[in-house]
């Protein structure tokens, strides 16, 4: 069980965590209205005086960011912490006194008081930040971190119902998506979100993943066949796919994908748009004159998405559900943000494709999809609630009076 104080503890965490790995602005307000639910579960917890010892003293909070502590993605992402005395505020509607202090960028004291009961309790929070994904998901797979915010690829491995939130096709568009994450942090999902030692206890969104390619020639599926696909070294599914058009699959990761696709060495490459700045991907779109080659097909195939993910045995059992909850309502700024990254690429670097021919790529994203859930890449409960969500936004798709998947 978890109180007021470890839940708005873990929710501050988790927020801070969650900024931090995704370089999100300055957020809007917090929204920390809580559903009656939680409401009612706080009356009840908040006066068990056993649920006070099982705040821990000190937690480390692993965290992505690709330019470290000291970029000013990190400054920028870390910033909403001016929004922590809404938190007090609300803690103090439930009789529980909170005061936060900040010694460094990457340590915050969190120290809670309910006078009612003469209970007390003091965590310190510290940030690890780390340049390197594929370290970061081993410390966290050690124990090294009690929590960590990683990508849903790599997040797979943990909870495959979770990580299946990103297969090709499945969620088409931000609407979808956040339907998708404001579903999964209802009270029924619970169960779903727990494997064994491991908890998803936040989904956030980081844009969608476009195809981009060093020559704008191949603008059709059929016109990647032979080419040299970038595919994460990883994550099975994309090199799967890669092969279903007859491409070849190049091995890559997060520090080398950029240079092999500015390099020529890879022709074609798929992400978000987070990763256009940082990775100088017009390099690989010019030819030697700076002139315009290649582009960024403008149709999602995949919606990438983070994840907030804790060791169950480190935290109270409850704070999931609290944090999820929470976490849900945030959506709004990183949907803002990913929007802006979007947009400030330049129109030169964009492709639009005909539209005649999107059904045959939803077709065939469909198929493959299809393929990969039989074969295990992608989990067959979580694909029928995306194709729910699909068409409850969409009830006239062909899909939808179809029973396969």
């Amino acid at each position: 069980m978890i109180t007021l104080g470890q839940k708005l503890f873990f929710g501050a965490s988790l927020l801070m965590m969650y900024q931090t790995i995704y370089a999100a602005p300055a957020p809007a307000k917090l929204d920390l209205t809580l559903s009656p639910q939680s409401t009612n579960k706080i009356k009840q917890l908040v006066n068990d005086p056993k649920v006070w010892k099982q705040i821990p003293s000190k937690v480390v909070l692993c965290v992505y960011s690709p330019n470290g502590a000291n970029g000013e993605a990190f400054e920028q992402a870390t910033s909403y912490i001016s929004e922590l005395p809404k938190i007090t505020q609300v803690a103090k509607n439930f009789g529980v006194n909170m005061t936060f202090q900040r010694p460094s960028k990457l340590q915050m004291n969190i120290d809670m008081e309910y006078p009612k009961l003469k209970q007390k309790a003091s965590t310190q929070v510290n940030l690890k930040v780390y340049t390197d994904e594929r370290v970061l998901t081993e410390d966290f797979r050690a124990k090294r971190c009690d929590g960590a915010g990683i990508s849903n690829i790599r997040a797979r491995q943990f909870n495959s119902f979770v990580g299946s939130i990103d297969a090709v096709g499945a969620v088409q568009n931000y609407k979808q998506l956040a339907s998708v994450i404001q579903l999964l942090a209802r009270p029924e999902f619970d169960a779903k979100m727990v494997n064994k030692d491991y908890e998803v206890v936040g989904v956030v969104p980081l844009g969608a993943a476009y195809i981009m390619v060093n020559n704008r020639q191949i603008d059709t599926l059929a016109k990647a066949a032979g080419k040299k696909v970038a595919v994460m070294n990883f994550d099975g599914t994309q090199k799967k796919l890669v092969q279903n058009v007859g491409a070849q699959p190049v091995s890559v990761d997060l520090t080398s994908v950029g240079g092999k696709f500015n390099n020529k060495e890879v022709d074609i490459m798929a992400g978000p748009a987070l990763l256009f700045d940082p990775l100088e991907l017009h390099k690989g779109m010019e030819d030697k004159n700076k002139k315009v080659v290649g582009g960024i097909i403008k149709f999602p195939i995949v919606q990438l998405t983070g994840v907030l993910i804790m060791h169950r045995g480190k935290f109270p059992a409850g704070m999931g559900s609290i944090a999820r909850e929470i976490i849900s309502k945030q959506l709004t700024p990183a949907f803002q943000f990913v929007d802006k990254l979007e947009r400030d690429i330049p129109a030169k670097y964009w492709m639009d494709i005909r539209e005649a021919d999107k059904p045959g790529y939803i077709k065939i994203m469909r198929e493959a999809r299809i393929q990969m859930t039989k074969e295990g890449y992608y989990n067959p409960e979580m694909m029928r609630i995306l194709k729910k969500v699909r068409c409850s936004q969409n009830p006239s798709n062909f899909e939808c009076s179809l029973n396969d998947e």
